[in-house]
Order: C-alpha cells, then structure tokens, then sequence
C-alpha cells in the first residue's frame, strides 16, 4: 500500500511510512488529505448507499476511460471492522473491477454515522445523471434537517428545483415506476404528487395498466382550480377564516415550488376552493339584495332545464330574488379603450403594414366611443345596475341591465319548466310546445348518432392517407377545431377575440359558413403558431434532447436570431468559465496520478 500526500513535497523528504501528514493553516496544524492506493479486496460498497441505479453504459464508458487514463480521482473511504467502506465514488469503483484493477486510489476520512449519509446523498446530488425518484427521495431526507433554500445552496441548485423534488418525493411508488422506465415525465409526476396518496392510488387505478398522460393530465386538470380565475378574493382572509388567505396556503401550487410556471396560483385542495366558490355566491346573493341589484345568471332559456342551471335558479328564487336569464334583459358593459400595442399585440402575426394597423386601431377607436357613448347613457335610456354571473365558476362583473319588455301573456319572471309536468296538466297551448320540444330533442339524439355513424365511416377509409393538398374546408375545421379544444379561454380573449365574430344571432350551422366566408390563411397560421408555442416541454427537456423542443427553436430562429443569439451567448460564456476551472481541477489531479504512479 503506497501513500501520497496531496501537499507539495519540502526539499526534506517524508517518511511514507507515515499515515497522516500536517499543515499550518492560520498557525495552527491540520491534517492534510492523504491519496492512498489500496487493494480494490479490501473495499466494500454501502449497503446504505443512498444511490442504487447506475446505467450500464455510462459504467462501461467509464471502465473504458479508466482503462486507458487510470482513475483521475480518488474515491471516498472509511474504515470500518478492518475493512473499508465508500463514501464517495462507487461509480469508479465498480468502472476499476470491471477492468479487472487490483487497487484504487483512496482517501481515508473518518465519519460519523449520521454524517456519512448525508456526504453521499449531497456528493450524488451533484452529479448529472441521477435517476429524479431517488434523488427526490435523497433531497426529501435532507429537508428533515435543512430548509429548502439551504439545500438550494449546498447543491448549487434553484428553491424552485428543490422545491419540485421534495414534491416529487411524495409519488406513490406505482407511479414512481413510470418515471424510472421514462414514459412519465417529472413534471406530470410533480402535478400527481400535489394529492394525498390515496388520490394518487385512485388515478393510477382509473388509468389501468397502460400508461395514460393525456388521461392524467385531465385528472389534474379536473382536480386543480386556477385561483387566477377564482370568483372570490384570493387575497381575502376573512372570506372562510379558518382557511385564511389563498395567497399564503401551502396548498397553492405558487408556494409549493411554483409548479405551474413562475407565480402561477393553482388551487390544489378542492374542498376548500369550492367552499370559498359557494360562501362568495352566497355574498353576492346578500350584495344583490341589500343594494337592490339585478343579478342575472348566464343562462339562456334554452338551457334552462339543465339540472346545474336548475340549482341556481333554485337557490336564486329561495333568497327572495326575481330571476331573469339572460333572453330577459338587455345587457350593456363597460367597454375597454384599445391601444395601439394592443392591436400590434393582436395582429403581429398577420403581413400588416403599419398604416392596416393605424386602419384596424382606428375602427376599434370608433366602435369603444359608440359602445362607451351608450354605456354613459344607459341609465337615462332605462337601464339600472345589475351583475352577470357564470353558473358554473361565479364569475361575475358589474353592467347595466334592461328587463325586456314582453306580452302581457308572458311573464319576465321564470316559471318551472314543462318537461317537469304531465301532459295533462299542461294548457293546449303548452302541449304544443311540450310536443315541438320533444320532437327537437329526438331529431338532436337522431343527429348525434348520424354524426358518430359518419365519423366512424370515415375513419375507416384512407382519408388520413390522402396525398392532396388541404382544402379550405379541411383547413376551417382544423382552426375551428384548434380554436375550441386547444386555445384556453384567457388565450381565446388575448389572442383570438375577433375569431369567429359577431354571433349573437347565428346558428351553430351560420357561424361555420360564416367563418368559411371571412376565412383567411392568416388565421390558420396564427392558430398554428400559438400551439407551437404552447405545446413546447419544459422541465428535463430542452432545445437538444426534445424533437418537439429543438424544431420549436430552429423555427424561432427565422424571427427573434438576435435576441436567441444573446441569451445563447451568456449561457457559453458561464458554460467556458465553468469548464476552464474543470480543466485547471482535472489537470491537478492528473499531476498527483502521475506522481502516484512513480
């Protein structure tokens, strides 16, 4: 066994003999770090290794490069029972007996018990290729003693990553297992693991055996609340005491690590959220009476009879209220001045030219003072305050509102429906409508099974196959398609407001054709470029390990070059700082392997 002391030699030789060496640090000796080669017989891997994957090939690439260049590194040991045990540097370890090596470069620490798990966890952790289960597990068992900002800080990490990972540690193992074998990403596996474990375990059942994404997605999506769009102040502590503030809950994703993207405030606990829905309901309720306000709930007649709708009208009627739905009143609101940035906004990716734009920003201009002209009106043309409210979120804003006007045969006020009466208790009059509905209702059940009949003909032919270039029918029911399944309602008010037009008094049928009419290739492309930039990875995926990431990037290259190339550039300049420095490191250590072999 020959040893080396990683201090430069004195012109006075030291015995080898020696197991320890000092050095004056602030005039006081300290043990210097010894380099010891020792027989690979005499080490044992530990059994408590926090670690327990290592891939294959990366193993077999390293026994190469040990091979060829020897171990660039000592390994990290203990002694224990006249034998030694890892700390650090198992990797190499295993790399050398599969090369068939007799010793190995060693240093010889002495450690804790306690201390030596948490040396490994934070030497694996600052390694590029841990398997994320165990390293979420790893870093789980240091927040039982440090904060997130100071595991941060050991393992030159973000909160936000840390943060992610102690979520992540909380993964049924049923699901942990899609992570380790690469079908489910981390970020999916952070948003499973915002619930209780045996939520976790009904989705994994719901889903089955097969791995799902888009179907746990959906999940997610059904069993999160986006407190951005919340009916109530998330602000307000007083609205449920007992739960406080949304803005300060540990079950607000923004404080668990920003898990929806940087400050996005996503409601993780259902039952509280829709206890603060329904107490903020019930305030509006209170508000509309005391200030004798109408409050009109978003429902058309038509739809009158769903049995949501019905609960609202129900509740609406028992607080003393006069219902009116929205074919009742005439509706006026407050109208939002535009600005050039925001037709620029709305436009930049449309050909314009900046007198089209002036053009577009002068016909919005004209039509705000119209609508702003009639909403200062209102209340000298009859209208009073009133509040619009969506049945199913509570959402609501403040207008003026105009009971319309009708037949001294009917009344404003809703009435219970017909289809809750028996046809002989219903006037002549009311059996003709009761029979017109019922005939509508069966052409709607004959049309819906039309149409699956149709879409089931068609996807068993080779339409999908066909080589022809997309016609303008194919390309409207592509956008209308994109437009209502893919494009989030904000992104709908932001991006597309003017998409399908004025359809107040169209058919389903009309505002197709009239889409078809005004359609242009402008509309397409800009549908097609927002799910480019919608449907990008984050994550562990990036520019060059990602299909969909990489072509994402090629393409925004042709418009924002300059501006990619800047943020490229302070990125390889941090990249060659930090790889000079490995260089100096490794060219240090490769003088002492050189001197270790003498």
């Amino acid at each position: 066994m020959s040893i080396i002391t990683t201090k430069a030699s004195t012109t006075k030789k030291r015995s080898r003999a020696k197991s320890t060496a000092t050095k004056e640090v602030n005039g006081k000796k300290s043990p210097v770090l010894q380099i010891q080669n020792l027989p690979l017989g005499k080490i044992k891997t530990d059994p408590e290794q926090p670690r327990k994957t290592f891939k294959k090939d990366a193993l077999q690439q390293l026994s190469e490069s040990i091979e060829e260049h020897g171990v660039l590194q000592p390994i990290t040991v203990r002694q224990l029972n006249g034998h030694y045990v890892i700390v650090m540097g198992e990797r190499r370890y295993r790399a050398s007996k599969l090369v068939g090596k007799k010793t190995i470069p060693c240093i010889v620490r002495t450690y804790e018990n306690n201390d030596v798990l948490e040396v490994q966890i934070i030497e694996n952790l600052q390694r590029q290729d841990v398997e994320p289960t165990e390293e979420a597990e790893a870093i789980a068992y240091l927040s039982e003693k440090y904060t997130p900002t100071e595991i941060a800080k050991r393992l030159g990490r973000t909160d936000n990553f840390v943060r992610q990972r102690l979520k992540l540690a909380g993964l049924i193992d049923g699901f942990k297992h899609f992570i380790r074998n690469g079908e489910m990403t981390i970020s999916l596996g952070v948003g499973v693991a915002l619930f209780a474990p045996e939520e976790q375990q009904m989705m994994l059942e719901t889903m089955g055996e097969d791995f799902n994404a888009h179907q746990i997605n959906r999940m997610i999506k059904d069993q999160t609340y986006d407190l951005e769009k919340a009916s109530f102040d998330v602000t307000d502590k007083k609205l449920v005491p007992k739960a406080g503030s949304c803005v300060e809950c540990p079950f607000n994703a923004a404080n668990q690590g920003n898990l929806f993207g940087e400050g996005k405030m996503v409601c993780t606990k259902s039952a509280c959220f829709e206890t603060k829905k329904t107490k903020s309901f019930l305030n509006l309720i209170e508000k509309a009476k005391k200030q004798n306000i109408l409050l009109i709930p978003e429902i058309r007649q038509y739809w009158a009879d769903d049995e949501n709708n019905q609960l609202i009208i129900s509740q609406l009627e028992k607080s003393g209220l006069k219902v009116y739905l929205l074919d009742d009143v005439e509706i006026i609101e407050n109208p939002i001045k535009p600005t050039i940035e925001a037709i620029r906004k709305e436009y930049q990716h449309y050909d314009y030219s900046e007198d089209e734009l002036k053009a577009e920003f002068k016909e919005a201009i004209e039509n705000y003072e119209e609508e702003l002209k009639n909403y200062n009106s209102a209340s000298d043309n009859g209208f009073v305050n009133g509040i619009v409210f969506h049945p199913d979120t509570y959402q609501h804003k403040t207008v003026f509102v105009k009971i319309i006007e009708k037949s001294k045969h009917k009344s404003s006020e809703y009435s219970a429906p017909l289809a809750n009466r028996k046809m002989a208790d219903c006037t002549p009059e009311e059996q003709i409508i009761k029979i017109n509905e019922r005939e509508i209702r069966k052409k709607q059940i004959e049309n819906n099974k039309h149409f699956e009949e149709v879409v089931e003909m068609i996807r068993e032919t080779k339409y999908i196959a066909t080589k022809k270039t997309l016609s303008t029918d194919e390309m409207v029911a592509f956008s209308i398609s994109l437009f209502e399944n893919n494009v989030d309602y904000m992104s709908q008010q932001k991006y597309f407001s003017k998409f399908l037009g004025d359809t107040s008094k169209m058919t389903k049928v009309e505002m197709v054709e009239n889409f078809k009419k005004k359609f242009k290739k402008e509309v397409f492309h800009k549908l097609i470029r927002y799910m480019i930039t919608k449907q990008v990875h984050f994550g562990e995926s990036n520019h060059l390990n990602n299909l969909t990431n990489i072509s994402f990037y090629n393409a925004m290259q042709g418009y924002y070059k300059s501006k990619i190339a800047s943020i490229e550039k302070e990125y390889t300049e941090k990249r060659e700082k930090r790889e000079a420095r490995l260089k100096e490191r490794i060219a240090v250590l490769e003088k002492k392997v050189k001197e270790l072999n003498k």
